[in-house]
């Protein structure tokens, strides 16, 4: 014990330039917990050079789409990106940090999505406020007979090295409005999913319904729904690695287009690209 208590003496000896080195090449975590180890790791940890090996390039920093002033210090500015979800200019496209890595994260909004038979052409734009929704616009599918769901992004505007998730976030029109028959259609035994990137196309079923017993029922092998803690749910429709020497988009969407009848109620708030824990 004696040992380990001279060896964090001597490590804390050394310039405070050597340990913001160190701690920059860890994660946030890592650099948050050896803030506690000395007064002079708190230093190194909390400097500016450290944090700012955990942000964006000073090119890849947002700029807020409601004219909100981004703090000067690295680690407030990286709290701030970690701690919500802000609005890229244009306002729709939003975007936060993971906190534990650092990887921009993305959500893609029903506006920006293809439904239906194209761009919107069967669904209607809710401009109405739902809670804890990050924004209040979202989007419904009236009487559709195909079940279409695509989106993308570009792959530059996604962390190198990081595996992604694409989660769809969605809610049924009984949730939101407390009806009894506000969705129909949408008890579909299974889904198709996919994700592509470059030459990588990943295909996986899944199913929307949050009836576990009846979609497993139906079919055991697909992916299932689960609910958030804002009252939303949301629906893993697969995962990529981003390498970095990508070209072009991330696409991902969900699909049925076998089954004919009327669907109707299915809300979309949009697509979610997160690193995967």
């Amino acid at each position: 014990e004696e040992e380990e208590q001279m060896e964090a003496c001597e490590i804390a000896r050394l310039l405070e330039e050597l340990l913001s080195a160190a701690l920059s090449r860890t994660s946030p975590r890592d650099a948050c917990r050896a803030a506690a180890v000395s007064a002079a790791f708190g230093t190194a940890a909390d400097s500016d050079a450290v944090w700012a090996c955990f942000l964006p390039s000073g090119r890849d920093l947002p700029l807020l789409a409601d004219g909100e002033q981004l703090p000067c210090r690295k680690k407030d500015l990286f709290l701030r990106l970690s701690g919500s979800p802000v609005l890229l200019p244009g306002g729709l496209l939003s975007m936060w940090l993971d906190r534990e890595t650092g990887a921009g994260c993305y959500m893609v909004p029903a506006r920006e999505l293809s439904i239906g038979w194209g761009a919107l052409a069967d669904s209607r734009i809710l401009n109405v406020y739902v809670f804890n929704s990050r924004s209040s616009e979202s989007a419904e599918l009236i009487l559709v007979c195909w079940l279409y769901i695509r989106g993308k992004i570009d792959s530059k505007m996604l962390s190198q090295g990081s595996i992604y998730s694409v989660y769809m976030v969605y809610k049924f029109a009984n949730y939101l409005y407390g009806l009894s028959d506000g969705y129909y259609g949408l008890e579909l035994p299974v889904q198709k999913a996919s994700v592509s990137v470059g030459d990588n196309h990943q295909i996986r079923k899944v199913c929307i319904h949050p009836n576990q017993q009846r979609s497993m029922r139906r079919n055991c092998h697909a992916t299932l729904p689960h609910k958030r803690a804002d009252g939303w749910m949301e629906l893993e429709l697969g995962e990529f690695v981003c390498e970095g020497h990508e070209d072009g988009d991330v696409s991902f969407g969900l699909s049925e287009m076998k089954d004919l009848s009327r669907k109707n109620g299915l809300i979309v708030q949009g697509i979610e690209i997160r690193h995967k824990i």
